[in-house]
């Protein structure tokens, strides 16, 4: 289904005619889509599809844009007081006997804060996502309480803001905004959007952006002065509300929401690392968190989010794989991604335990969990669960390759044999991991994160383990190539170097060049040893996700990593004479 699919009608209100496309059973809660500026309906044609298979989608060209007429005369035609009329006029055309579900970005956000505040739509709004767009009367008491009190943060925080709001100060000229629309501005823009907010060149906008944004352009000068000077004191939400803030925003800063709990009663937070216009760069996550605070709603939770976590506003609904799931590292940071709220693909080679993790991440808040079982070294194999999760549960959002094994042994005692096994799992099941699920975030082209488990062995030689090192060294290299390559298409790659940890990954290395006696002891003091570190694989975890809610390169967790990945630095020396000390076994 597309738009093009869509049911169309024409409503009447106000002096205009405004064109409303409609999706999906009409028997179904209805879901209204408000588009912002310069756009028209079409800004929704990549969610709109996503969500008709669940409700009934309505999108409507605000007054003056696309195939809506436009008021006469323009000046005054834009107030939201007439932009309300509207909205009712199409809520009572498409949903008369029932609540409607609002969803606004930029200018449309703009607008539904004014619905959902007002006294005369309490009751025709059953709840309100915003997407980049602020409250104007919000946004009038957030300028207010930083005059009254100009801390140097609150000054701080005006300043970057004013800077951001440029392009404000310009629609307020009388006649160059519209010159610039229907000359140069308006055939560059495509192409603007393309570069600079990764809007995938689709076709989008359509030929009616000039008139759109010259006729918009009325939409800040009849309200946003006005309102700034004398922001409404009543301006509370009278339904639940999710915010969805894109961290990369270049027009509004995330700061401006700080104080919406005093404003919206029932509100839940989300946030995206996109730039600003994800209708169409982020349809799938938007789609998704849409859909879940939409049924939650409706099904009386209005608080929509069921995730606890400390990133749930972050990762809640993410469809999140990772692999080595089934005990230490790899099965602490499924735990934590489901804490999170995050769908977990738990990929083990041992069947029952990816399969505890898996049940244990759905009691522990992740919406939808599965079990995969897989040799990450095999490449086949992971292709067909390249294949099957990407059928089954969608493209992956993030992407965890935690899966190894440990290696121990001088260079000599270590046999082809052994050197093939630790790369095949440890460098190899990184790479195919990868290449094949890296590969469907980039066809996607909504972004993502990779994370790739090196090790403080990565950069800390040791006479010990040549073979693990080294595998881990690859790791570490591959990914700053990847981050490098796949920068560019808003997918961040990390490496976390976890340390000493106290996982079973020590009870399990393999001692090259002794007996099985031998073997035995050597495994179980180094799992004394790092018993006695005692450093939980939960604080790895946390580390794991602070890393892709940041975007870092580098992650060395322990303190003793930490401390290594400084001398690597700085005091490489001395790090080679302590190589050549005798491992403590």
């Amino acid at each position: 289904m597309t738009l093009q699919d869509a049911r169309e009608r024409r409503v009447r209100t106000g002096g205009v005619e405004l064109c409303v496309a409609e999706l999906g059973d009409a028997g179904q809660p209805t879901v209204i889509l408000v588009h912002g500026y310069p756009d028209s309906k079409e800004v929704w044609s990549e969610i709109a599809p996503r969500l008709a298979d669940r409700f009934h989608v309505v999108l409507y060209d605000v007054r003056g844009h696309g195939r809506s007429t436009a008021p006469r005369p323009l000046r005054g035609g834009f107030t939201l007081e007439k932009l309300t009329d509207d909205f009712l006029a199409v809520a009572d055309a498409v949903s008369p006997d029932r609540p409607v579900h609002l969803v606004g970005h930029d200018w449309g956000s703009v607008q539904a804060w004014e619905f959902t505040t007002v006294e005369r739509t309490e009751g025709r709004i059953a709840s309100f996502t915003s997407m980049s767009g602020p409250s104007l009367d919000h946004f009038g008491h957030w300028i207010n309480t930083r005059l009254k009190r100009p801390t140097p943060r609150r000054v701080g925080e005006l300043l970057g803001q004013g800077a951001k709001s440029w392009y404000v100060y310009a629609l307020h000229t009388p006649v160059l905004p519209e010159l610039a629309w229907r000359g140069p501005l308006g055939k560059r823009w495509p192409r603007l959007l393309e570069r600079f907010e990764k809007v995938p060149g689709d076709g989008y906008p359509t030929s009616s952006l000039p008139t759109d944004a010259a006729h918009g352009s009325w939409l800040y000068r009849d309200n946003v002065r006005s309102r700034l000077r004398r922001p409404r004191p009543d301006a509370y939400a009278h339904a639940p509300v999710q915010l969805i803030t894109p961290l990369q925003d270049a027009f509004l800063s995330e700061k401006l929401y700080d104080e919406l709990e005093l404003w919206v009663p029932q509100l839940t937070r989300r946030t995206l690392a996109a730039k600003h216009w994800i209708p169409r760069s982020r349809p799938d996550q938007l789609a998704a968190w849409i859909t879940e605070f939409v049924t939650s709603v409706e099904g009386g939770r209005p608080d929509g989010v069921t995730a606890t976590g400390k990133y749930a506003d972050r990762f809640g609904g993410q469809l999140v794989l990772v692999t080595g799931a089934g005990s230490g590292i790899g099965r602490a940071t499924a735990y934590a991604f489901a804490e999170a709220g995050a769908r977990v693909v738990a990929v083990d080679r041992d069947a029952e335990a990816a399969a505890r993790t898996a049940e244990m991440s759905r009691l522990i808040g992740a919406p939808e969990a599965w079990a995969e079982t897989v040799d990450v070294s095999d490449e086949q194999a992971m292709e067909k669960l390249a294949e099957k999760v990407a059928r089954d549960y969608g493209v992956v959002d993030v992407l965890v390759n935690n899966a190894g094994i440990g290696l121990s042994g001088s260079f000599f005692d270590t046999t082809p044999e052994d050197w093939k096994k630790v790369l095949d799992v440890n460098l190899w099941g990184v790479i195919h991991g990868c290449r094949l699920f890296g590969r469907q975030m980039a066809e996607r082209g909504q972004g993502g994160h990779i994370v790739n488990t090196a090790s403080a062995a990565a950069y800390q030689p040791s006479k010990a383990l040549p073979a693990y090192s080294t595998s881990k060294a690859a790791v570490l290299m591959l990914s700053e190539c990847l981050r490098a390559e796949l920068a560019g298409q808003g997918i961040g790659v990390t490496a976390i170097c976890p340390g000493f940890v106290n996982t079973n990954i020590t009870s399990t290395a393999h001692f090259a060049g002794v007996d099985a006696e031998e073997e035995k002891r050597r495994q179980k003091k180094s799992a004394r040893l790092y018993g006695l570190r005692n450093y939980p694989p939960e604080k790895v975890a946390d580390a794991i996700l602070r890393a892709v809610v940041r975007g870092e390169a580098v992650v060395p967790v322990t303190p003793e990593a930490r401390g290594a990945y400084l001398m690597s630095r700085f005091t490489p020396k001395a790090l080679r004479r302590i190589a050549r000390l005798e491992p403590p076994l």
